[in-house]
């Protein structure tokens, strides 16, 4: 993993542009107008967990999306008080779940009391569909303009290389399409619930995800922008990346 992608903190689903931020400074993160805004971390980072809970606090979302959830879970989560962390932490079965400690999610919670909880965790089945037979597959009707259409032969290659190099160049080669399958389910999936959490809540939505889910070339906004297309009242989709000093670039429309 890139240091730059270590720092990516997200991007928003909006009528204004997107934005996106290294973390130490997503407190300041400009999220009016925003319907949705995907907050990226590495997930046992505290710095990036605090600068998450910071962002929240400002933002005061509707609803908050949460990758190492269920929906199971996010149920039970919306039906307990937040303030006891202890107790949430039981109910939700985190130890149990291989996500790092829940101490670090708690004050995210805690910063959006009002929030409603979206888990959107992709069931392991599923993925092991994605791996074996691809994305649409698992996906099922109405792929495509999901955004789960066939990816160029370079574009393939390209993704296939990078889950070589984050697993540290130990998959084999055999697994590695798999692996891209089962990262564009998941990036599909958290974007159709985030847009879910949009029309049930009104927004402002906020996600909780990792960095790769959250990048603006390949992530969860590229799925928004061809799901949004279909959405009641979507918005459009751009990005601004400060990191890289580029300009605004549009994603879709």
């Amino acid at each position: 993993m890139t240091i730059l992608r270590s720092l990516v903190a997200g991007a928003a689903l909006m009528a204004a542009p997107v934005f996106s931020s290294p973390l130490p400074e997503i407190g300041a993160l400009p999220a009016e107008g925003a319907a949705i805004v995907l907050l990226g971390e590495v997930h046992d980072n505290p710095v990036h967990h605090a600068a998450q809970a910071a962002a929240v606090a400002a933002i005061a979302p509707r609803a908050l999306v949460f990758e190492m959830m269920s929906p199971e879970q996010a149920g039970t989560a919306n039906a307990l008080p937040r303030t006891d962390a202890e107790a949430l932490e039981a109910a939700l079965s985190w130890t149990e779940s291989g996500w790092p400690p829940f101490a670090l999610y708690h004050p995210i919670l805690v910063a959006a009391p009002e929030a409603r909880i979206y888990g959107a965790a992709v069931p392991a089945a599923d993925l092991a569909l994605a791996r074996a037979e691809g994305a649409a597959a698992a996906w099922g009707v109405g792929a495509r303009a999901a955004g789960l259409g066939p990816l160029p032969p370079a574009e393939q290659a390209a993704r296939e290389a990078d889950q070589a190099e984050a697993h540290c160049g130990a998959l084999p080669q055999s697994l590695l399409p798999g692996m891209v399958a089962a990262q564009r389910l998941r990036d599909a999936r958290f974007a159709r619930t985030a847009l879910a959490a949009l029309a049930e809540t009104g927004g402002p939505v906020v996600v909780i995800t990792g960095n790769g889910h959250a990048r603006t070339d390949r992530g969860i906004p590229v799925y928004l922008a061809a799901q949004a297309r279909t959405f009641p009242s979507s918005p459009s989709v751009s990005s601004r990346l400060p990191l890289k000093r580029r300009r605004p670039s549009t994603i879709g429309s």
